[in-house]
């Protein structure tokens, strides 16, 4: 499958008038096809099963540098997969590359839907993740909580899940500060997800921090925390 073929077929799937109310709703200037997202998601399903991971890797790389909003999403559905075998190494490299990219939060998110499978299935990659923390933009650093909401869900985390847990906590400290609406609902968003499974953790974290945080910010994170 070549790049112009995968093309062909998501503009095939465009729908009269979407791409403008596409532009206008994500207010990044880009291009838009107009491809509703289960549309993409049934041309990646038969992407992914035509091709094998070589392959995919190479469509989802070139998808990416088209810039086309629907042609990055397509790149990170093609890399959504919780076993690589035998390595994931070159997915996980080329998802990284793509953080100096992240424009906007659908694209963003996205890309961290895949990282987050190549995040739990190798954990010391999380020193990766943590030189986003420090970017000079703000998406890849919200974007390491994202792909981070994988250690907000276990009920009884072993050790290493814990300090893990604990690491990211504290790059969520150093963003508490911030006044982007973006990285704000970023702190809340991991905050309310950790609560249902460690709302101790959750209200320890308030308590030290809440004060700085955006008052929307604090009632997010605070949503699902027992009374």
């Amino acid at each position: 499958m070549t790049l112009d073929d995968a093309l062909s077929q998501l503009r095939a799937k465009a729908e009269p008038g979407r791409a403008e109310q596409m532009a206008a709703y994500h207010k990044i200037d880009r291009p838009y096809l107009g491809v509703a997202n289960p549309d993409t998601d049934i041309l990646v399903r038969d992407w992914r099963q035509a091709l094998d991971l070589a392959e995919r890797l190479d469509l989802a790389r070139d998808l990416w540098t088209t810039n086309i909003f629907e042609a990055r999403v397509a790149a990170a559905k093609l890399l959504t997969q919780a076993r690589i075998k035998p390595s994931d190494a070159d997915v996980w490299r080329l998802i990284a590359s793509w953080a100096p990219d992240f424009d906007s939060w659908a694209i963003a998110d996205h890309a961290c839907m895949a990282g987050q499978r190549r995040l739990t299935a190798d954990p010391a990659r999380l020193d990766t993740v943590e030189t986003w923390t420090t970017s000079d933009h703000m998406w890849p650093r919200r974007a390491a909580l994202v792909i981070t909401l994988p250690w907000t869900k276990q009920n009884h985390p072993t050790p290493e899940e814990t300090a893990a847990r604990d690491r990211i906590l504290g790059w969520a400290a150093g963003y508490v500060s911030d006044p982007d609406w973006f990285i704000q609902k970023a702190v809340a968003w991991w905050l309310r997800d950790l609560s249902k499974h460690d709302p101790d953790r959750t209200r320890a974290f308030l308590a030290a921090h809440s004060d700085q945080m955006k008052p929307f910010a604090r009632k997010e994170a605070a949503r699902h925390l027992p009374a």
